[in-house]
């Protein structure tokens, strides 16, 4: 990506795009002119139609159209996005990325912004991040794309990112590319990003987990074996067998440490991400039930709801409005007495 003019980036938003996570990828960018005291950058913030884009926060912010340049080859184009990507991946938007990309853009996603790569059909065979929140969807829509859930994923001629303060991370490791060491790590310190994490970081790291710094070792394994067993649940006393344990003593510690017991915790982790599919995908329910371990399909919605507050039918739609935008009391309702064992 080194030239000798500006190097171009544009930034395609879709409705609800995350404006944090998008600004976090600009700004080192703007770091670099400031502190080159040259433009080594220019950048526009383009959606479909244009006009005022409505952000994940609620902000509005005036983009210009995707028209206008259409015509265009930038250096980089990135495709932000957050909320129901697919329900924005026109043919028209997805045409834009694919010409993009084939004459020569290098073409990154930022949140979601994979599932608007993956429908261009750029990202088949490749690996490939998103949100958290969103991976199990992306992984069951996607299953031709090697799916992590690493920080970021950057191959070169595309990449792929989480999203949120991450999007800095990603930033900076383009701009070390373009402009070098030395006026790479200027930016990294005027934005105060003391620590830029390199490709291959994940997203989640058990150090720093709320529980990973207390909770016992055979718990923090438990709740691994747990996440790594969702479609076909182990039992818990296969899970205590596995970690040499006895089912009595991994109640008291589950109760002492995380305020449950294993199997409420084991139930209510397959739910959430049950709730991901259901959300962020067209999976029948039924399917959606299988794949996070409910073989009965009438517990998995008995069990759904009492979690959500809603049945899964009902949070296939209401789920998919932002929940900033929702009416209280968001999603969860408070725990009733008789939610017990």
């Amino acid at each position: 990506m080194r030239k000798k003019g500006p190097t171009e980036i544009l930034a395609l938003v879709t409705p609800h795009f995350n404006l944090a996570a998008t600004m976090a990828f600009l700004d080192p960018f703007r770091a670099a002119n400031y502190l080159a005291g040259r433009q080594l950058f220019c950048w526009a913030l383009v959606s479909e139609q244009g006009g005022l884009c409505r952000a994940s926060n609620g902000v509005e912010i005036g983009v210009e159209a995707l028209r206008a340049h259409q015509e265009e080859t930038p250096d980089i184009v990135l495709v932000s996005s957050s909320w129901t990507p697919d329900a924005f991946a026109s043919d028209t938007l997805l045409s834009a990325i694919r010409r993009y990309f084939r004459t020569g853009s290098y073409v990154g996603g930022i949140d979601t912004g994979a599932f608007v790569l993956a429908a261009a059909g750029i990202l088949d065979g490749r690996r490939a991040t998103a949100h958290y929140e969103h991976i199990d969807g992306f992984g069951e829509k996607y299953p031709q794309i090697e799916v992590c859930e690493d920080l970021f994923v950057n191959d070169g001629t595309i990449g792929t990112c989480c999203g949120g303060i991450a999007a800095s991370d990603y930033a900076l490791t383009l701009l070390r590319e373009i402009v070098g060491d030395a006026l790479a790590n200027d930016c990294a310190k005027y934005i105060f990003h003391s620590r830029v994490r390199g490709q291959g970081a994940h997203q989640t790291d058990a150090r720093f987990e709320p529980l990973g710094n207390t909770a016992p070792s055979k718990v923090r394994r438990a709740i691994e074996m747990m996440e790594q067993n969702l479609e076909t649940p182990l039992s818990i006393p296969e899970l205590c067998n596995f970690i040499g344990v006895s089912q009595r003593h991994l109640d008291r510690l589950f109760k002492g440490y995380v305020k449950t017991s294993p199997r409420l915790y084991y139930r209510d982790i397959r739910l959430d991400r049950a709730r991901g599919l259901v959300t962020q995908t067209e999976l029948p329910i039924s399917e959606v039930a299988l794949a996070c371990g409910f073989p009965n399909h009438v517990y998995f919605s008995r069990a759904y709801k009492r979690r959500f507050g809603v049945p899964p039918n009902q949070d296939r739609i209401d789920g998919r409005v932002p929940f900033e935008f929702r009416a209280w009391p968001m999603y969860r309702p408070m725990k009733s007495k008789q939610d017990g064992e």
